[in-house]
């Protein structure tokens, strides 16, 4: 009887991962990791050069990623019958062997293999491995502490609608923005109506090759890669400089 581990890789250079995480992808014979269709997946290029000579590897390809909005009900369907799928093809393969999912940033922080997860209960031994989420990694890369004393940090995707936004926006102390990429200019939009734009960051490809970190009201916001996350820092009760 095998099992299904899961390995968060942190957020997105390898020497972030954690030790254990390294160990557990350098032991595997079988290696499972999401990737956009003709990509070679990002968790896959987080691992280049860990995995052992003849590792099988299974490309677990989105079906759809963003032909569809991510709210209709073609693309709930379409991607639930995904997870369904690969919930079936990993449990089988665990009944014989150790399986290890590759999950960038955390898994239980809105990691795609929660949708796993939750179909795996009762099927399979599924053991996970935490991980830096990404915007750790963000925020670290400012060179600002994203949070002082009492201040509340509030998490947002940008895929809600703009005035959603605005209004968590303008009660948070600090702010992180996921899911940014194409919906820069709502993010961009409702941080301005919610007077924080100049407050703003935004951090592509953090810890990543080709990191940029820069103000978000420097940045016009047509181009913007999936691994993008905005940031507003809070401003609240600080120690105080002994002189």
């Amino acid at each position: 009887m095998g099992r299904i581990l899961c390995a968060g890789l942190g957020p997105g250079d390898p020497d972030l991962m954690s030790v254990r995480s390294d160990r557990a992808i350098r032991a595997a014979t079988h290696v499972a990791y999401f990737r956009k269709k003709g990509r070679p997946g990002q968790a896959r290029r987080i691992v280049e050069g860990m995995l052992q000579p003849g590792a099988t590897e299974y490309p677990m390809e989105y079906p759809v990623t963003t032909e569809l909005p991510f709210d209709s009900p073609a693309y709930i369907h379409c991607l639930a019958t995904f997870y369904d799928d690969w919930a079936d093809r990993l449990a089988a393969l665990a009944q014989t062997e150790d399986v290890l999912v590759l999950c960038e940033g955390d898994p239980f922080f809105y990691g795609s293999f929660m949708h796993l997860y939750t179909r795996l209960q009762g099927r399979a031994t599924v053991e996970v491995i935490p991980g830096i989420p990404g915007m750790v990694g963000c925020w670290s890369a400012t060179g600002v502490p994203i949070t002082w004393g009492d201040d509340v940090m509030t998490v947002l995707m940008g895929t809600l609608p703009e005035d959603e936004l605005v209004r968590h926006m303008q009660t948070a102390d600090a702010l992180v923005v996921m899911k940014t990429g194409r919906n820069l200019p709502r993010v961009r939009s409702a941080l301005a109506k919610a007077g924080r734009l100049d407050q703003a960051w935004l951090v592509e490809r953090g810890t990543m090759p080709g990191e940029r970190v820069m103000k978000l009201a420097d940045v016009d916001g047509t181009d913007c890669p999936y691994f993008a996350i905005v940031l507003v820092h809070g401003s609240g009760r600080r120690p105080e400089v002994q002189e």
